[in-house]
């Protein structure tokens, strides 16, 4: 294991040295936008360059010109995060730094549940309708426990959505491989104090193709989906520096499942909020919100979870060299599962944090702070954070992170229980209602220097190690599987990022990233959850009425038995054309070698496909 950490730094090292050559011949080029602001990391606006935490910002720019269809899609993209395939028909999971315990936000509303599944994910990305409505997606890697909570011990993702501005009407229209359809109508405006933005789709797909281990394209059965989706943002603005924002998402699913050809699995995902905003004009934002969220799946009986909550958060500036973030959570779900025996399990927790962003001199920042979390099954828990941020100049930072972490089971990790058979073999899912909780501490250094606003180079060193994971494990006889506290999963990593732009036309992004993940399970069996080296690159041109992206994801050192694969490369291009200001036509080939690639997951992942689409705005 140390001669391939040693091995993959040294490649991190000789990626880093070869993108320091080519930004230095690049040094007076600039990049447009790379999230100078971002407000996730520190849950207020702060310079990226200010933030002690490895930041990566999706733009609305992005998405556009790749054409992204789901948030899955655009995720897959970024250094170090892995996009699993729940099943065939889209459900996917996203994994950071080699953990599935993530937080996934909507303009800061949380969407992750207490009802889970038997991984250590609690969302399914496939509940965040449409990409049209986000302005920018931030991913922030590391501990976030101390300022969100429960799950945050990979990372973050919040999305961010856009408020409406001028009136326009946009219809988007593509048809492709696997009999698929989808067609979207957004409208945007505003008027006075009021704005809005509205999006709505339909999404149909009549089968897919993988490429199978025989060397061959095959038909998944059962795999087509009728999909339906709503999202809105309405804003009222009720001075300079209040204003308020209800946020609402509806996604309807209705599925085939490869497992039951006759068979159709139903998703319904609904979250919603209202948002009171107040100090909108000052350093630190404050704002008060009640959300609500239902998600209910159908198939072989219901299984939902309703969760609501009320979060608060103020902050203040105080002098010239502090500010003070705080706030108050209640939140409160109530599960249900019965097809596994278990109905309306009710579980509260409330949350205290507190966290101060402190300049100790021009060159130095010191982040401390502090989140006291209830369970009203587990008892307290304290997550301290501390965080310092180093400016050797206005264009490098040097920062480094250290955060405790607390998980608290699932519901369907305490009381989940079926037993079956499936093609005349037995089965068998037991919960566990004396689990302890997952505890444990995360830490992060690394670097980011700016050779101009065009050439940016990032790079970071994580390792974490949680006492009391949570794992379902296969008893070795009978193959039927437990709820199970492990003794320690370990993980440690490097990534390694460079953004660059050589001319008015071309820009590229290139990625490396080791994740080293050291679990066993009681029957002394190695865990796998993610890529050990994984690859990304991207190439871009934009010139006139034409733009095209070719995008790269590569994974090598893959455990066969676990992904089917030892290694993989797909490929991914589009291209659009504006026809005029207001028509656009793209086309994109998705996986162009058909490879076969599995990621976290017994479903492959589709195959060779092609899509045709045209946007018009009015």
């Amino acid at each position: 294991m140390q001669k391939d950490l040693t091995r993959n730094v040294l490649a991190a090292l000789a990626l880093g040295t070869l993108c320091f050559g080519t930004a230095v011949c690049q040094a007076e080029t600039v990049n447009e936008d790379l999230g100078d602001v971002v407000v996730t990391a520190e849950r207020m606006p702060s310079s990226r360059m200010s933030t002690p935490a490895d930041v990566t910002v999706i733009t609305s720019e992005q998405m556009e010109s790749n054409h992204y269809q789901t948030v899955g899609e655009a995720l897959a993209n970024v250094n170090g995060v892995v996009v699993t395939n729940g099943n065939a028909n889209g459900d996917s999971e996203v994994i950071i730094n080699g953990d599935q315990r993530v937080v996934v936000l909507v303009d800061g509303q949380r969407l992750n549940n207490d009802q889970g599944s038997m991984s250590r994910a609690t969302v399914n990305l496939g509940m965040i309708p449409s990409v049209k409505n986000i302005e920018r997606i931030e991913v922030v890697k590391g501990a976030g426990s101390a300022l969100y909570g429960s799950d945050a011990v990979g990372g973050v993702v919040n999305i961010i959505t856009r408020k409406g501005t001028k009136n326009e009407t946009t219809v988007d229209l593509n048809t492709g491989s696997f009999k698929a359809h989808n067609y979207e109508l957004t409208n945007q405006g505003s008027a006075q104090d009021w704005s809005w933005f509205i999006t709505a789709g339909l999404q149909k797909r009549g089968y897919f193709n993988y490429k199978s281990d025989h060397n061959s394209s095959t038909r998944m059965q059962n795999s087509d989906y009728n999909n339906k989706s709503f999202s809105l943002r309405l804003d009222k603005q009720l001075s300079a520096n209040e204003s308020l924002r209800l946020n609402f998402a509806h996604h309807l699913t209705n599925n085939g499942i490869t497992t039951d050809a006759n068979a159709k699995q139903k998703h319904n995902y609904n979250y919603g909020s209202l948002t009171w905003n107040f100090k909108e004009k000052q350093p630190v934002h404050g704002f008060l919100r009640y959300f609500a969220n239902y998600k209910s799946t159908d198939y072989m009986g219901k299984f939902d979870t309703h969760t609501q909550g009320v979060d608060y958060q103020n902050g203040w500036k105080l002098g010239k060299n502090n500010k003070l973030v705080a706030g108050a959570e209640w939140h409160q779900s109530k599960s249900s599962n019965k097809q596994s025996g278990y109905e309306n399990k009710k579980i509260t927790t409330q949350a205290l944090f507190l966290q101060d962003t402190m300049r100790l001199t021009n060159k130095w920042f010191f982040v401390p702070g502090v989140r006291v979390d209830h369970h009203d099954s587990f008892g307290t828990h304290w997550t301290p954070k501390a965080a310092v941020n180093y400016r050797a100049d206005k264009r490098t930072k040097v920062y480094a992170s250290w955060g405790r972490v607390f998980k608290a089971p699932t519901a369907d990790d305490l009381f989940y229980t079926v037993e079956g058979e499936y093609m005349g073999y037995p089965y068998a899912y037991y919960g566990n209602p004396n689990l302890k909780p997952e505890s444990g501490h995360v830490e992060t250094v690394g670097f980011t220097h700016e050779f101009s606003r065009k050439a940016i180079l990032d790079a970071s060193y994580f390792w974490s190690n949680l006492h009391d994971a949570i794992r379902w494990v296969p008893e070795p006889t009978t193959g039927f599987n437990y709820a199970t506290n492990i003794d320690l999963e370990k993980k440690h990593g490097i990534q390694v990022s460079f953004t660059g732009k050589p001319s008015e036309h071309w820009s590229y992004d290139v990625g490396y990233s080791y994740i080293d993940v050291d679990a066993k399970d009681i029957y002394n069996n190695k865990l796998y959850y993610s890529q050990p080296n994984g690859y990304r690159l991207g190439l871009h041109y934009n010139y006139g009425r034409w733009a095209a992206n070719i995008l790269g994801r590569m994974g090598s050192g893959l455990e066969k038995s676990k992904y089917n694969c030892n290694s993989y490369a797909i490929w991914d291009f589009n291209t659009t054309y504006a026809a005029t200001d207001n028509v656009k036509v793209y086309f994109k080939a998705n996986n162009i070698t058909n490879k076969m690639y599995y990621l976290g997951s017994k479903y492959p992942l589709q195959g060779r496909s092609f899509q045709l689409g045209v946007k018009v705005s009015f």
